[in-house]
């Protein structure tokens, strides 16, 4: 590697990180708005009777929760990164956002304003999670690794 990347991923780093610990507080608590969200509106009968309404209740809330867990999962992956952990790796399948899931939309208009609106916050977060991921380069291995990394070389 180039030492003036050495230097700029030196430099990107606490930044990087201090992204990720903020989106990590925002996707928890997204989560746990998310969960309170589509209970109440479970709850409150706002689908009532309806057996399709219901089902597509079950449907987007189980995607909501499958993005917002594939966020937290990428971001706890990047801090084991951050941190050096030897298990973390650029190459993990952790290590990669994936696919978006994305919310059927005619189904999540009967849904009220509260639930829509987690919906749409969790797609955002994907998006900018996805953003971050495709603009950033592995962080550059640390002391921690390369010393395994040598041991393992001699084993």
């Amino acid at each position: 590697m180039i030492g003036g990347d050495t230097n700029r991923m030196a430099i990107d780093a606490p930044v990087q990180r201090a992204q990720v610990e903020n989106l990590y507080v925002e996707a928890m608590l997204l989560a746990d708005e998310a969960h309170a969200a589509f209970a109440a509106q479970r709850d409150l009968g706002s689908v009532g009777g309806d057996a399709a309404a219901q089902i597509g209740l079950a449907c987007e809330s189980l995607k909501t929760t499958t993005r917002l867990m594939h966020v937290i999962a990428w971001l706890l992956h990047r801090r084991a990164m951050f941190a050096g952990d030897p298990g973390a790796g650029p190459e993990d399948s952790a290590a990669r956002i994936g696919a978006p899931v994305a919310a059927d939309w005619d189904v999540c208009a009967g849904f009220d304003v509260p639930v829509r609106r987690i919906v749409a916050a969790s797609e955002r977060l994907f998006e900018r999670v996805a953003v971050l991921e495709a603009g950033w380069k592995a962080p550059a291995v640390t002391p921690v690794q390369a010393l395994l990394a040598r041991l393992e070389a001699r084993l």
